[in-house]
């Protein structure tokens, strides 16, 4: 008797041990619905780290990422779609849906009565039917368990017609559209097919998604579809550019739970097939999900908060992490453009907002993948000639201000990533420094190039001329940078001196709220202009006046037409990031550039949402008063983000805002293509980085609290440090930052400022 009640107990406390460490997993804390209200329009359904397969609801063809919260209608399940993007919707392809009943009608738009949502697992309960929808997936594959009601037949649509943002005018800007799909039952318990479509955000070329769909019942009888007309029993309609679904039963016999599995190709029918057969070679839908669950937390667990995190800050910090690793999408072996054994990554969608934080971000957590990343980008300069900017459906575009590639291959190198030709890297930079893209503007290199070249600056008429001349002459910046670091010194000289063309925009007297100094409109002539013109008329030509604080669009002119896009001069002043010491002396110095700062914050001149913006809460830095910078972004913390589904204040952009919002929790900040990040003070007393070769980081915020929020002293690896920035390479070697925090602001950091270029 004793024996047995020890093993009794023993076999309880191993269960509760069990239970207590599956609670303590890091994934756990990711809650995919923080920012899939509002602004944020993240993807909510399941997905592998960078994985090709998203499936998730498509409540009308509207959103960007499919979903919409309840009450809004179902339109079906799809397979491929994007996180957080601002602009026309992409993707939307393949689309299931149950439904139970005769086979008479394509649209089977149920409502859902509840929805639970987790990380790898979407699971809903339509009102109309009781049908209940639970996915997981892998990363090419696709799995769906769907339970049926008792006494009811079990039906299903594959729709590969269906795709996001479609319009009724033909080639609308930003708008996919339809050009072609196929679908064919290839055995009882098999289809196939495609959808081909067009457009989107990036004004793509067409892109071909194919699909291989197995069940584990036999189809009872079905009926497919094209351009209006049902067919019984014709098992396939061909492509002729309409579009095609088919309708099919189970039957009332057997299990009541339909098991879907549906795989995804970017090359052929045949290859999702192997995708399954790869991927799934089972039925097992919770071993589908456990793999999925396992390989985020093996890339979680690389960042460990303290024990006594809160559990808010745990799920706003470890989403953060999920959200930067949904894009790029990693197709490698799905390239259908050209074959080489390089890696192949979409969906920089793009890189204007990713470039700044989530490239960063990546190189601490996962540098393996990001130097797999960086080789795709060069991949594609070597087949297509140029980097891209923004690149969906396997097609470059939009370019937004500058080459931001530069500034993703600058920070591998000075971050030394290794397994990167860098001398290639260098050739690619260049080539979108000198080569105009020939009438390609929107989709790849420099828009007014030659301009650039000749003046100094983009002028005004050419779009985007003020945040295009900042950028590039930040990009030529990066170029300096890889150039030195390879000895190519003329090049280096070059493009250092070209780096100061932001400066040709510079209006030294003009003054707005307080502020002396803004980059404002020039024409080609070198004239400034106070009034600049209002739409796009060639007749009549009336004008508005521009002014530091105007938004353009779309009040004055279209949206790719602005003289900043999307920001104003206020924002865009401060968004010089290898040359702020210069900005600082423009501003009139210390005084008058902290005086700056306090007027963009405390007017609201200062958008969160903004990526120009992301870099000025640490401005305070460059002035010696680093604690400033900590009590700014702790504010815009406090007020912006949080764990509800509004919890992200814009759009995520492939996961720029949740990776400046992980980088500010830890009490880092990169300036991207630069070595070193910002030190503030954390809002986690202690972080852990699980780094390569079994070293580690610690950041321990000694006494951290609401009240005691200053750091008053700082050891690295036990001597004392003095600064408020910290090298890249300090940090992967390995070691410990303590930082003794007070209540007050002290001396810490305000002598050995940032570096400077």
């Amino acid at each position: 008797m004793k024996m047995c009640a020890k093993v009794i107990m023993l076999a309880i406390s191993l269960f509760f041990i069990n239970k207590s460490n599956a609670q303590n997993q890091l994934h756990n804390y990711v809650d995919p619905m923080i920012g899939s209200e509002g602004d944020g329009r993240v993807f909510i359904g399941p997905s592998c780290p960078y994985g090709m397969v998203k499936p998730s609801p498509d409540c009308t063809s509207r959103p960007n990422s499919g979903w919409l919260p309840l009450p809004t209608e179902v339109t079906g399940f799809s397979q491929v779609h994007v996180s957080g993007t601002g602009g026309g919707p992409k993707y939307g392809n393949i689309q299931i849906m149950p439904f139970s009943g005769a086979l008479d009608k394509l649209d089977q738009t149920s409502h859902r009565a509840e929805e639970n949502v987790k990380l790898g697992y979407y699971e809903t309960v339509f009102k109309e039917n009781q049908i209940k929808t639970e996915i997981t997936t892998a990363e090419k594959t696709s799995f769906y368990r769907i339970t049926y009601p008792k006494n009811t037949t079990k039906e299903l649509k594959i729709d590969p017609g269906f795709f996001l943002g479609e319009n009724p005018e033909p080639y609308a800007r930003e708008a996919q559209q339809f050009v072609g799909s196929q679908i064919e039952i290839v055995s009882d318990t098999e289809v196939r097919g495609y959808s081909r479509i067009n457009g989107g955000w990036n004004n793509g070329r067409a892109y071909t998604v194919y699909f291989w769909a197995v069940f584990d019942q036999p189809i009872a009888k079905y009926v497919t579809w094209k351009d209006g007309k049902f067919y019984v029993n014709q098992s396939a309609q061909f492509d002729s550019g309409k579009k095609t679904a088919v309708l099919v039963s189970f039957g009332k016999e057997g299990k009541q739970e339909l098991n879907v599995k549906i795989g995804i190709s970017f090359l052929s029918e045949l290859k999702a097939k192997n995708n399954i057969e790869t991927e799934i070679p089972h039925w097992d839908f919770n071993t589908v999900l456990a793999d999925l669950e396992n390989k985020w937390e093996q890339l979680l667990s690389r960042i460990k908060l303290s024990p006594d995190t809160s559990a808010e800050y745990k799920k706003m910090f470890y989403t953060g992490l999920y959200h930067t690793m949904l894009a790029p999408v990693n197709r490698t072996g799905e390239n259908p453009l050209w074959t080489n054994d390089e890696p192949y990554y979409d969906d920089f969608y793009c890189i204007w907002d990713t470039f700044r934080t989530s490239s960063p971000l990546i190189t601490l957590i996962d540098p393996k993948r990001q130097v797999e990343i960086v080789n795709a980008l060069l991949n594609i300069y070597k087949r297509e000639g140029y980097l891209p900017e923004g690149r969906s459906g396997n097609d470059n575009g939009r370019t937004q201000g500058g080459s931001n590639a530069e500034t993703v291959l600058a920070d591998a190198f000075v971050k030394n990533l290794k397994g990167i030709d860098y001398e290639l890297a260098l050739k690619a930079m260049l080539k979108d420094a000198e080569v105009p893209p020939g009438g390609n503007e929107e989709r790849e290199g420099r828009g007014g190039l030659l301009e650039y070249l000749r003046l100094g600056y983009v002028p005004f008429g050419i779009d985007r001329a003020g945040n295009r001349t900042i950028d590039y002459a930040y990009n030529d910046y990066n170029i300096a940078t890889v150039a030195k670091g390879l000895n190519h010194m003329e090049i280096y000289d070059r493009y250092m001196k070209q780096a100061d063309n932001w400066k040709n925009l510079w209006r030294a007297d003009y003054e707005n709220n307080g502020a002396k100094g803004f980059i404002m409109p020039k024409d080609a002539s070198g004239k400034w202009l106070d009034d600049v013109v209002f739409g796009e008329s060639r007749i009549q030509k009336p004008t508005y006046k521009y002014t530091p604080v105007i938004t353009e669009s779309p009040w004055y002119v279209c949206h790719w037409c602005v003289f900043f896009y999307e920001g104003t001069s206020w924002e865009y002043s401060l968004s010089i990031p290898h040359d702020l010491p210069e900005v600082v002396r423009k501003s009139g110095g210390d005084l008058a550039f902290k005086n700056r700062l306090d007027t963009f914050f405390d007017t609201k001149l200062y958008d969160v949402s903004n990526e120009p913006s992301f870099l000025a809460p640490t401005m305070y830095h460059w002035i010696g008063k680093p604690y400033l910078s900590s009590d700014r972004i702790r504010g815009i913390i406090k007020e912006n983000f949080n764990t509800s589904h509004e919890g992200l204040p814009g759009n995520d952009d492939s996961g720029a805002m949740s990776s400046w919002l992980a980088f500010h929790m830890m009490g880092l900040y990169p300036n991207a293509g630069q070595p070193y990040y910002l030190l503030n003070t954390p809002l986690i007393k202690e972080t852990i980085l699980q780094l390569e070769e079994g070293k580690s980081f610690k950041i321990t915020a000694k006494n951290l609290s609401d009240t005691k929020k200053y750091v008053k002293s700082a050891l690295l690896n036990g001597k004392p440090y003095n600064q408020a920035w910290i090298l890249h390479e300090d940090i992967v070697k390995g070691g410990e930052l303590i930082l003794e925090m007070d209540s007050k602001p002290s001396a810490w950091g305000t002598t050995i400022l940032p570096p400077t270029k």
